[in-house]
């Protein structure tokens, strides 16, 4: 049984669709409920929702940025050259222009999160499976 799996019914909004556009890039399942995503706007906000074990590839924003707010279950963020941090709800990351990062949940627990995005994301490798496996 896997921690916080409320998680997977909607915390603050619903879960959404399965995240297939963005699934080449993920290891495991997404969600995406796309909250803004209006054309005149040069930002995106959408909820996502990883199963346990779920992360995204190592990626950047170029030309812009991204927030993350924590809003259920247990997640990991982690900034090239600094140690994995946990996340919990109420938690916030804010990632500048270029900086090369991954997100995802924890490998026991379901987790979600408000992203707020500007800019082109460039998708990078995927997180080392040894690597992940020892995040505490």
């Amino acid at each position: 049984m896997s921690k916080n799996e409320d998680v997977k019914n909607g915390v603050i909004f619903s879960l959404g669709e399965k995240n297939e556009a963005y699934q080449k890039y993920f290891k495991g399942q997404s969600w995406l409920n796309s909250l803004v995503s209006d054309p005149a706007l040069p930002v995106g906000v959408g909820n996502v929702t990883f199963e346990p074990g779920c992360r995204n590839n190592w990626h950047k924003h170029n030309g812009g940025f991204q927030i993350l707010m924590a809003t259920g279950g247990e997640g990991w963020y982690q900034e090239e050259g600094s140690p994995a941090r946990k996340m919990l709800p109420g938690d916030v990351v804010v990632v500048h222009d270029g900086v090369k990062h991954w997100h995802g949940a924890t490998k026991d627990s379901w987790f979600s999160h408000i992203a707020i995005t500007a800019g082109t994301a460039e998708w990078l490798e995927p997180v080392d499976d040894e690597y992940y496996a020892g995040l505490e």
